[in-house]
């Protein structure tokens, strides 16, 4: 189910500020400004796919404006830090962000960062589809992230228009699935999202040829399948390669994170998506702990909290916040 949010039914001089509360509560706090006389009308309807918080927004022109004010309010919450991806499908926009001013035209994707100011002037009545994928599920690098965000991408060929499809569809009717399913499609979508980051970020550096490239990639994937070992560490990992322990970290140098710190990554990243679940047989927070390999219940919420602001009960109240309670 959808939480539907209207100017319909809200009287003429209350319509605007409706609409400015309406879209702090299921997108991010935001400042509203009418490009016309005369009353709004609005409309936002939000779903959840997994991680992913999938809205269409159908209204009059108006300015959106996210300030560092607005950021400020919001840090210690999950929308403080969220990757929107949008897919304009009637109506023009003009995208300003990091000094940035673009224009969005209708099938265009826009993407930008809800952790810095942005705005978004839609010069007349539109309609588009965004997606807020949490920043840490999307797993790319800052420097990568910002060549794309505070940008509009063609929706017409190759991997935009793969992505803009996808969404489309999904904002279209998200299907009913069981939250493992769900997962895994919202998994799906922020690969594609992190496809087309690749292919639009220049290469700055040579293809990796050292000969340990293939092992680092064996190593990764001996960790995601053993996340939930709780004697997963690097000596572990270490003897399952028949490498020394001084050699893995060797390996990892140019990685950009330490064995230890990977391995605490993935397992975070897991718990989060998996507390994100909002059926009632979703999984109480010491087993999704366990699952994963935090075998110390206050460990794990001492680090969750660290990564991502919250406890782990209240990263799942907010993921969930948005859902109908009828």
């Amino acid at each position: 189910m959808a939480l539907v949010l209207t100017t319909a039914s809200v009287p003429d001089g209350e319509k605007l500020t409706y609409w400015r509360d309406a879209l702090g509560r299921a997108l991010v706090p935001m400042a509203v400004t009418a490009r016309a006389d005369g009353p709004f009308e609005g409309r936002i309807s939000t779903k959840w796919l997994g991680h992913l918080r999938i809205s269409t927004i159908d209204a009059d022109a108006h300015r959106m404006s996210r300030t560092p004010a607005h950021i400020a309010d919001a840090a210690a919450g999950p929308a403080a830090d969220q990757v929107a991806v949008g897919v304009q499908r009637v109506g023009t926009a003009t995208l300003i962000q990091d000094g940035r001013r673009t224009f969005v035209g209708e099938g265009d994707l826009v993407v930008y960062d809800t952790a810095r100011p942005h705005s978004l002037d839609y010069p007349r009545r539109f309609s588009t589809h965004v997606v807020h994928m949490p920043r840490r599920a999307v797993g790319l690098p800052e420097e990568g992230l910002r060549q794309v965000t505070g940008t509009a991408i063609p929706g017409t060929d190759g991997i935009g228009a793969l992505l803009a499809t996808f969404l489309t569809s999904l904002t279209a009717s998200v299907p009913p699935c069981a939250p493992a399913a769900a997962a895994s499609l919202a998994t799906g979508v922020v690969d594609l999202f992190a496809t087309l980051v690749d292919t639009r970020t220049p290469r700055v550096t040579a293809p990796r040829t050292h000969p340990g490239d293939h092992l680092v990639l064996r190593v990764r994937d001996h960790i995601d399948r053993h996340l939930g070992d709780p004697d997963l560490s690097p000596q572990t990992v270490a003897a399952a390669h028949h490498i020394s322990v001084r050699y893995l970290h060797r390996l990892f140098e140019g990685e950009g994170v330490t064995v230890g710190r990977l391995i605490q990554q993935r397992r975070l990243e897991r718990c989060a998506r998996e507390l994100a679940r909002a059926d009632d047989s979703a999984p109480t927070v010491s087993a999704v702990a366990q699952r994963w390999g935090f075998a110390n219940p206050a460990h794990f919420s001492r680090v969750f909290r660290a990564a991502y602001g919250l406890s782990p009960r209240e990263w799942r109240g907010a993921q969930n916040a948005l859902l109908p309670t009828g």
